[in-house]
Parts: C-alpha cells; sequence; structure tokens
C-alpha cells in the first residue's frame, strides 16, 4: 500500500517540475495556469490556480489528499483549502540553499527521497563547478537584474546568488536578500546610472522585456551594459520561479551571458 499522497494539487510551477523531474507526475491532478514547465503539462494536467487566486470549488472537486502552495502570497489561498479539510503544505523557498531544502523535503512528501537527493548532489556538483571556474575571472562584471520595471525593482536573492556562482556582482545587494517586491524597488532609475552596470538582465513576470528599449531611458544611453549591447532578457518561467528551473535553464543563461563579456573583455585587451 502506497501511504503517500496520491492526488496532488501545485499551485506553482516549481513543484510541478520537481514532480515529472522525479518521475511523480501521475499523482499530480490539477496545477497552476501559468504552469509551462515541462511544456506538456498544459495538456495532460486541469488547471485550477493563477497565482494569488484560486478556483477552491474546482480543487475540492478534484479530492486532492495534498494541496502544495508558495509562502504568504497564497496564504489566503491555504487557508480556505485547511478549512475545507484539505492538507496543505506552503514552501517559501527564496535562495539557493532553501530552493534545494524545497526539493529534499518535497521528495520525502511523495517517497522519492532517494530521486531527489541524487538530482540534487548532481546540480550541486554544477554549481561548484561553475563558481569555480569563475574564480580564474580577473574581472567580474557587474549585473543589474530587473524583474519589473514601473517601478523598478531588482531582483530577488536566489537571482542574485546565481548570478555570484556565475562569476557576476549584483549591482543592488542591499536589496538582494528582501524577500519582498515591495522592498526591491529601486526609487530612482537614475541609481542604476550611477552604479552603472557592465550588464543589464531583464526578466518580467507576464510581460516581454526589450532589451532594446532599455537605452531610450532617460539618462540610461550612458550606462556601461547599453553602450556595450549588454543587455539581454531571460524569460520569467526559467529564472524566477525558485526551482529546478532557475538552478538548470536560468542558471546555464546568465552563465552564458556573464562568459560572453569575459570573452569581449579579453578581445579588447588584445588590441
Amino acid at each position: 500500500m502506497d501511504y503517500f499522497p496520491q492526488r496532488i494539487v501545485c499551485l506553482t510551477d516549481e513543484t510541478t517540475e520537481m514532480l515529472y523531474i522525479l518521475g511523480e507526475q501521475d499523482r499530480i491532478v490539477g496545477v497552476s495556469g501559468f504552469s509551462t514547465r515541462p511544456p506538456q503539462v498544459r495538456q495532460e494536467k486541469p488547471k485550477v490556480s493563477a497565482f494569488t487566486s484560486a478556483k477552491i470549488d474546482k480543487i475540492l472537486a478534484l479530492n486532492p489528499d495534498l494541496v502544495l502552495g508558495f509562502s504568504d502570497l497564497q496564504a489566503d489561498i491555504a487557508a480556505q483549502l485547511a478549512k475545507a479539510g484539505v492538507q496543505v503544505h506552503l514552501f517559501n523557498q527564496r535562495s539557493v540553499p532553501e530552493i534545494f531544502s524545497m526539493i529534499a523535503v518535497l521528495g520525502a512528501l511523495v517517497g522519492a527521497s532517494d530521486k531527489a537527493l541524487q538530482w540534487i548532489k548532481q546540480q550541486q556538483a554544477k554549481l561548484d563547478k561553475i563558481a569555480l571556474h569563475a574564480q580564474s575571472f580577473e574581472t567580474r562584471p557587474t549585473v543589474y537584474f530587473e524583474e519589473w520595471n514601473d517601478p523598478i525593482i531588482t531582483g530577488i536573492q536566489w537571482v542574485s546568488e546565481l548570478i555570484s556562482i556565475a562569476g557576476g556582482q549584483e549591482c543592488f545587494p542591499e536589496y538582494a536578500t528582501q524577500s519582498l517586491a515591495k522592498n526591491r524597488i529601486v526609487a530612482d532609475p537614475l541609481e542604476v546610472v550611477k552604479r552603472n552596470p557592465d550588464i543589464i538582465i531583464g526578466s518580467w513576470c507576464g510581460k516581454k522585456f526589450h532589451p532594446h528599449k532599455v537605452g531610450e531611458r532617460p539618462g540610461w544611453e550612458s550606462v556601461n551594459a547599453v553602450v556595450n549591447q549588454q543587455v539581454f532578457e531571460i524569460k520569467s518561467a526559467h529564472i524566477l520561479q525558485p526551482g529546478p528551473a532557475a538552478l538548470t535553464d536560468g542558471l546555464d543563461q546568465v552563465v552564458e551571458i556573464i562568459q560572453q563579456w569575459q570573452q569581449s573583455q579579453q578581445d579588447t585587451d588584445r588590441l
């Protein structure tokens, strides 16, 4: 007899993706409407929630024995489900170590601890290798990560940590550990200009970031990243989900951007 949850609803993408990675996707009976990873999830699983709202009656109709959510942002949803007698687990991972911890707990919840720990071990080895390579860089570029543009919101902790692992320097280190977006607002856009980042990465949830438009912002035309055409987009689904996506596709793109910058610096030095 399987004593682990058989009918799981995932209110965010990271738990959905990780259950697929663990080969436990058959336990999933409902997902967030924002779920895109893996791509087949949109055809295979019913959509029962947004991010801060959910169709409670639809969730209850699925008769779940476990609902997985994320942080205070889904606390109201969790409370409604708990009052209806549903078992709910809210994760609250905000850093790379906490992402690994979330994955370990998720694996335990579904009886797949060995597979989860093996995946964690592989990814940690990858991160260590990337960080070791970055130690050889003579110069670490200053990286400004933009999570939103109006108001300007800079990157959350796990993104800042991935930038550091890849060999960059966080442009706004004083904001990086603030979990709430309102506490990562850069009130004056010209503060970015003053800090003069070498690289700009944009990733807006629900809206496309246009690198070529950044230089049109008043005063931003002089920023190193704009002058040297080092402005990039990483899709939010790849880096703003605190789960496997950020540690794989998200990190890979950050690494590529920073290594390309390093190569351009070496080419300039040779001239």
